[in-house]
């Protein structure tokens, strides 16, 4: 679990169909999180059904943010936020072998907790300032250098994460780097390029 892990943004879901299918179709995308603050919880399900047919396609892993009562309606991982659920709740609920990430923002405390219930990889951010959640604000890289000495399971690296800053970020010890706008903000056709730009930015430190 190495590599680019992207995150859907508030995009007509047509444009981010077809965002996401040149996105996923690189080979590059290890995890797909669907987050859509702007979209009713009633319609939800719809998208998150025509997300997962093209992770099915791809056989890209499909978490869902925040909701694991939506992560088990259609048998799917969750990542969960210090205050949306835990991680044993998540485990009880979802079909066993399910990716179950945790938000630790600048806690190895939390992530220590995270790790013994079981999560799948911990997530530390905001790295830097984003304007996503401008409320994170930014932590920097030695929570990941320090994260790295201590655990021994995947980390997640998010908030304000572009290919220009991620060479640090790799290098503190993120497994996975978290991207929105990084990604999704390209024109439809510069997409696919910025996926293989990440991808090679984790090729580089794994030679």
């Amino acid at each position: 679990m190495r590599g680019l892990y992207l995150i859907t943004n508030d995009d007509p879901i047509e444009q981010l169909h077809s965002k996401l299918d040149a996105a996923l179709a690189t080979g590059h995308i290890q995890i797909l999180q669907y987050r859509r603050k702007k979209t009713p919880l009633t319609q939800q399900p719809e998208e998150i059904a025509s997300i997962k047919a093209i992770c099915d396609r791809y056989a890209v892993p499909f978490v869902i943010n925040d909701n694991i009562e939506l992560a088990a309606q259609f048998g799917l991982g969750v990542h969960l936020g210090q205050s949306d659920g835990e991680i044993q709740d998540a485990k009880e609920k979802l079909p066993q072998g399910v990716i179950i990430g945790k938000t630790c923002s600048s806690s190895l405390e939390f992530a220590e907790k995270a790790v013994r219930d079981g999560a799948t990889y911990v997530a530390f951010g905001a790295i830097y300032s984003t304007l996503t959640k401008p409320e994170a604000g930014c932590i920097g890289i030695e929570i990941l250098k320090q994260a790295r000495q201590r655990f021994a399971l995947p980390i997640c690296a998010i908030g304000g994460l572009s290919v220009e800053n991620s060479k640090d970020v790799i290098e503190a010890g993120a497994d996975l780097c978290a991207v929105i706008t990084d990604v999704l903000a390209q024109d439809i056709n510069h997409v696919a390029a910025r996926v293989n730009a990440w991808a090679a930015q984790f090729n580089t430190e794994l030679k």
